[in-house]
């Protein structure tokens, strides 16, 4: 197994914005669909993150690996990917306060022989699920012991959109912050959690998990000594030298960026 970095990352220089009530539940992991879980299990184990203890709940192949921060489930089934994926419970009666949001279901699985969950889209087409109960183990591993990648930010999204996006997911629990215009104009949501974001679909058409740390370059030269290739769909005007977007083998899209988290 890789060995983490111990970098310590730099606190936020501002307090998080007081979160509203966790409509959706507690976050629980973002869910990717791999077809062949081994590969992205030492892929990921080889930029520093620990795998977790998963459950028997699901009959697919299925792994649990963070980094302290973010949680990912590796799942070797097909399925709308990657899912942002909660737990709530009494998920039949949580479904009838979401569809009382004007949220349209369009996974229900709540019978009493079955593990119960319900799902939705965004409007932008983002996969959300919420499941009855968690699906892997307490981690016992530090969030201040970052990976290769450094500190874990947000999950961004694009959106065409940033209003609309907002005003779905602010009565969901997130709170959206100011919208910078670097590295990339982008539109920031925090949450107890989970942080999310909604980036411009010319920046990049797809969803990404984003890292940032002062010390990237360093951190870049590490990965390249392992041989991790890096993507060329790098969002334009950030520099090579200090930034990058890699790869997992299921797809995800992993951005790299230099700067303080």
């Amino acid at each position: 197994m890789a060995r983490a970095c111990s970098h310590r990352p730099a606190q936020r220089a501002a307090p998080r914005p007081e979160s509203p009530p966790r409509v959706l539940g507690r976050f629980h992991e973002i869910s990717l669909e791999t077809t062949d879980i081994g590969e992205s299990v030492v892929f990921y184990e080889r930029l520093g993150f620990s795998q977790v203890e998963a459950n028997d709940t699901w009959t697919h192949p299925y792994g649990v690996l963070t980094d302290g921060r973010i949680f990912l489930g590796l799942h070797q089934r097909r399925f709308a990917s990657p899912a942002i994926t909660f737990v709530h419970a009494g998920i039949a009666q949580h479904a009838q306060t979401l569809e009382a949001q004007g949220i349209e279901i369009d996974v229900r699985h709540v019978g009493e022989d079955e593990f119960n969950q319900v799902g939705f889209r965004d409007p932008n087409g983002q996969n959300v699920l919420v499941l009855e109960a968690r699906t892997y183990s307490p981690a016992s591993r530090r969030p201040e012991v970052s990976s290769l990648l450094g500190y874990f930010t947000e999950f961004s999204m694009p959106s065409s959109d940033f209003e609309k996006s907002k005003t779905f997911w602010e009565p969901l629990g997130f709170v959206a912050t100011e919208e910078p215009d670097a590295p990339y104009a982008h539109l920031p949501l925090t949450s107890d959690h989970l942080d999310i974001a909604f980036h411009l679909p010319r920046t990049l058409d797809r969803p990404m998990l984003v890292f940032r740390d002062p010390t990237m370059r360093e951190r870049l030269a590490k990965l390249r000594e392992l041989d991790v290739k890096e993507s060329g769909e790098l969002p334009r005007g950030l520099p090579a030298a200090a930034n990058a977007l890699i790869e997992a083998p299921e797809g995800t899209a992993i951005l790299l960026l230099e700067g303080e988290s």
